[in-house]
C-alpha cells in the first residue's frame, strides 16, 4: 500500500512539471503551427536565473521564481520579433532546423556562464519538508509541482477559451487574414502567445528542478520527452497535454519504481502504443 502511495504522488508530482513545461510547446504547435524544438532551452534559462537568485543572491524562491518567469518573458519578445517571426507558416524542417540551431547556441552559453554543474535552487522551508496527510507523509515540494500545475491547466483553459485574446488567437490562427481584416493585431496576439509559452517553460522549469535537475543540456536531454507529450495529448489541446501527462507520468514512474532498468522501455512502449491507435493524439482534431 505504501509503495502504491509513493508511486502515486511520483507520478502526480512529474506529470504536473511535464505538463507546466511542455503546454507552452503544444500551444505554439498547435495554435501557432510552430516546431520550436528552443522551448525546452527557456526552462533551462528559467532554472538557471532562479538559481542565481536563490543560491547567488539569497533572496526567496518565490523571489527568484518571479525573477525567472519575467526574465524568459522579457527575452521572448525580442526572440519572436527578429527570429521566430520569419518561421510562421514556413516547412516544418525550415522550423525545425533553425529551432535546433537556437538550442546550441543556448546550451553554450549556458555552459560558458554558468559551468557544467548542476544547478539547485533553494526552497523555502515550507517546500522541504514532507506533509503528513493522515495515513503516510508526502514530500511537500510535490504537493506544490501538482497544485501549480492545476493552476496552470485551469488558467491557460480559461484564458484560451473564455477571454477575448483567446477568441483573437483562434481567429488569428484559423484566419490571419480575416483576421487582420477585422482588426485584430495579429502580430501583437502571436507575440503575447509566444511570451506566455516560454514564461511557462520557465515557470515549469523552477518548479520541476527537483525532478528534472538544471544543466546545460537541459534542453536537449528533455526534448523528446516534451515533444512526446504534445504528440500522446494532441497539439493545442490542454486537456490532452495534461491526460498525457499523468498518463506518461504514471507509466514512467511506475516502471522506475518496479523495473529500474525498464523505465523507459515502458514509457516508450506506452507512447507508441498510443499514437498508434490515435495518430492525432488522445485530444488531438484531425487533419
Amino acid at each position: 500500500m505504501q509503495t502504491i502511495l509513493s508511486i502515486g504522488a511520483d507520478a502526480l508530482a512529474y506529470g504536473m512539471v511535464l505538463f507546466v513545461i511542455s503546454i507552452g510547446l503544444s500551444v505554439t504547435m498547435g495554435l501557432m503551427k510552430v516546431v520550436n524544438l528552443a522551448h525546452g532551452a527557456f526552462a533551462m534559462i528559467g532554472g538557471y536565473v532562479a538559481s542565481y537568485v536563490t543560491q547567488q543572491m539569497g533572496l526567496h524562491f518565490a523571489v527568484g521564481t518571479v525573477a525567472a518567469v519575467l526574465f524568459c518573458v522579457v527575452l521572448a519578445f525580442p526572440m519572436e520579433r527578429l527570429l521566430f517571426r520569419r518561421i510562421y507558416g514556413a516547412p516544418e524542417l525550415i522550423q525545425v532546423l533553425m529551432t535546433i540551431g537556437i538550442t546550441f547556441i543556448i546550451i553554450g552559453i549556458a555552459n560558458w556562464l554558468m559551468g557544467p554543474t548542476l544547478k539547485t535552487i533553494a526552497l523555502p522551508d515550507s517546500l522541504r519538508g514532507p506533509v503528513d496527510i493522515g495515513f503516510r507523509t508526502i514530500a511537500a515540494h510535490k504537493i506544490f509541482a501538482a497544485a501549480v500545475g492545476g493552476a496552470v491547466a485551469l488558467g491557460l483553459w480559461y484564458l484560451i477559451e473564455r477571454t477575448s485574446f483567446g477568441i483573437k488567437l483562434r481567429a488569428s490562427v484559423d484566419d490571419t487574414a480575416m483576421a487582420g481584416a477585422l482588426g485584430i493585431r495579429t502580430k501583437i496576439v502571436y507575440s503575447v502567445s509566444f511570451a506566455i509559452a516560454i514564461g511557462l517553460a520557465a515557470l515549469g522549469g523552477v518548479v520541476g528542478a527537483q525532478l528534472l535537475p538544471i544543466e546545460p543540456y537541459y534542453a536537449l536531454h528533455y526534448m523528446v520527452t516534451f515533444l512526446v507529450v504534445v504528440s500522446v495529448g494532441g497539439a493545442g489541446s490542454i486537456p490532452g497535454a495534461l491526460v498525457a501527462c499523468l498518463l506518461l507520468g504514471a507509466v514512467k514512474t511506475t516502471g522506475s519504481y518496479l523495473w529500474p532498468e525498464f523505465g523507459n522501455f515502458f514509457f516508450y512502449l506506452a507512447v507508441i502504443a498510443i499514437v498508434s491507435v490515435f495518430p492525432n493524439g488522445l485530444m488531438g482534431r484531425a487533419k
